[in-house]
This record gives C-alpha cells, sequence and structure tokens, in this order.
C-alpha cells in the first residue's frame, strides 16, 4: 500500500509540472475564458476524451507506435498546420471577441480535443514518461490505473480551471487595449507552438 501511495505521489507531482507547463491548450485556455469562468472545466474535459484512450493504449502495449518516427512526423506537420491555421483564426477574431462580445468559432469542450489531438509532444509525452508512470501501475491491477487517470486528470482540471476563473474575474480590470494585445500574444504564442511542430516534423523526416 506505502508503495502504490509513494507512486501516486509521483504521478501528482509529475502530473503537475505537466498540466501548468506552458503550451497550446493554456493559450487556448485563456482566450476562451474570456467568456466563460467554466472554459477550464470543458477544456480538460475534451483533453480527456483524447487522454484516456491513449493512456489505455499505452497500458495494453501500444507505447511503441506513438514512438514511430512516420507516426510523429505526420503528427507534427498536421498538428502544426492545424494550430497555426487556429492561431490565424483566433487573431482574425479578436476585435469581435473583446468589443463586440462574440465568441470564437469552437467552443471550449473542443478546443480541449483539437488542442490534445494536434499537440505531438502530448503523445510523445505519453509514449516516454507517461508509459514509465503507467508500467509502475500495471502491477497493482486496473483500480489502481482508474485512480492513476483520475488523478492525472485532475490536475489539468485543477490548474485550468483556476486559471480561466482567474481570467474571466479579472478581464474587466483590463481596458479594450490591453485585451486585444492579450489576443494577439496568444495567437502568437498558438502559431509559434505550431511553427515548431512543423519544424521538429521537418527535421525527424530529414
Amino acid at each position: 500500500m506505502s508503495e502504490l501511495i509513494a507512486l501516486y505521489g509521483t504521478v501528482l507531482v509529475v502530473s503537475v509540472s505537466g498540466a501548468i507547463s506552458p503550451g497550446p491548450m493554456f493559450a487556448v485556455t485563456l482566450t476562451k475564458s474570456y467568456k466563460s469562468p467554466l472554459a477550464g472545466l470543458w477544456i480538460s474535459l475534451g483533453h480527456a476524451v483524447v487522454e484516456v484512450p491513449v493512456i489505455l493504449l499505452i497500458y495494453f502495449g501500444f507505447a511503441r507506435f506513438f514512438e514511430n518516427p512516420i507516426v510523429q512526423t505526420v503528427l507534427s506537420l498536421a498538428g502544426g498546420a492545424m494550430i497555426i491555421f487556429m492561431a490565424a483564426g483566433m487573431f482574425r477574431s479578436r476585435r469581435e471577441v473583446v468589443i463586440e462580445r462574440r465568441d470564437v468559432p469552437y467552443n471550449a469542450f473542443t478546443a480541449g480535443i483539437l488542442m490534445s489531438i494536434m499537440n505531438p509532444f502530448f503523445l510523445l509525452w505519453w509514449a516516454t514518461v507517461g508509459s514509465m508512470l503507467i508500467m509502475r501501475v500495471m502491477p497493482f491491477g486496473a483500480i489502481a490505473l482508474a485512480g492513476f487517470i483520475v488523478a492525472h486528470w485532475m490536475c489539468d482540471l485543477l490548474w485550468l480551471s483556476a486559471v480561466s476563473g482567474l481570467v474571466y474575474k479579472t478581464r474587466s480590470w483590463l481596458g479594450e487595449k490591453i485585451q486585444l494585445r492579450v489576443f494577439v500574444l496568444n495567437s502568437l504564442f498558438l502559431a509559434g507552438f505550431g511553427c515548431w511542430f512543423i519544424y521538429s516534423g521537418i527535421v525527424a523526416m530529414l
């Protein structure tokens, strides 16, 4: 029992460090939080829709599939292109969201799914660090795996919910110019990740 508790402690530390690391999902959470304090909740639920099947696939021995260079290259190129496309859409809609109080075309739940699917490093993380944790959980059985999934997901949920709640409450303190700049920075942030994914895919291909 003490072994399992220590393992869950490791899972929480690693999961928290991954959750709070800036990335595409964080940038989208900031954007969606202008419209709803529950954006983080819905984004984390969308993320779980992708993440839980990935965890189960690795648990049943498919980690090597995600480590395949061809798979990583395809995901990097396609995912990077889609993230740049979404960044462009975010940039174009900045005035509609900030000034006209409209919303970006996709909802928070969809954003969580898309940012997970299109991020090749998300799958690479699970194929390496994540699979190591899963392998340590395996001897304790399916119930321990379920606890692992819940503990890992709760880190994403609590962090993204805290971010969206804070952004929603403080958005009125900022003038429209500052809010527009935040949207521009988020767009550039997303586009930067997209470019990096494409670059990584090209390097891996060469």
